[in-house]
């Protein structure tokens, strides 16, 4: 605990310190690792790992992944499915990203405007 926080609330203390909260983190986390598998250091070991969603819509990313559809509920945490539809809601720019770190700028403005 820091000195001097110990009255605020988990909310209070992550605002305090420019934090986000542990799920954006983790969702953050997951998003990272998309990319790297998808544009980035991983592009051969990722290349069956995501399936591209074939689409002429111009709304929203032009990156789009396709969602699989399972009848068990345990395949909802795999990594491809948990990520797949946070990827499709991000905007053109934050996808579109020339590097990673470009990428990871970009990210923490999309998820700041996350409730």
């Amino acid at each position: 605990m820091i000195r001097g926080m110990e009255h605020l609330s988990y909310e209070d203390r992550l605002r305090e310190l420019g934090l986000f909260s542990l799920e954006k983190r983790r969702l953050r986390g997951d998003l990272i690792a998309a990319f790297q598998y998808l544009k980035v250091a991983y592009r051969r070991a990722g290349e069956g790992l995501f399936v591209r969603k074939c689409s002429d819509r111009t709304r929203g990313n032009g990156f789009k992944l396709e969602e699989g559809k399972f009848r068990l509920g345990t395949r909802k945490k795999f990594f491809t499915v948990r990520v797949v539809r946070h990827w499709n809601r991000l905007p053109r720019e934050v996808v579109d990203a020339p590097s990673l770190e470009v990428f990871k700028t970009r990210l923490d403005g999309a998820l700041s405007n996350l409730v």
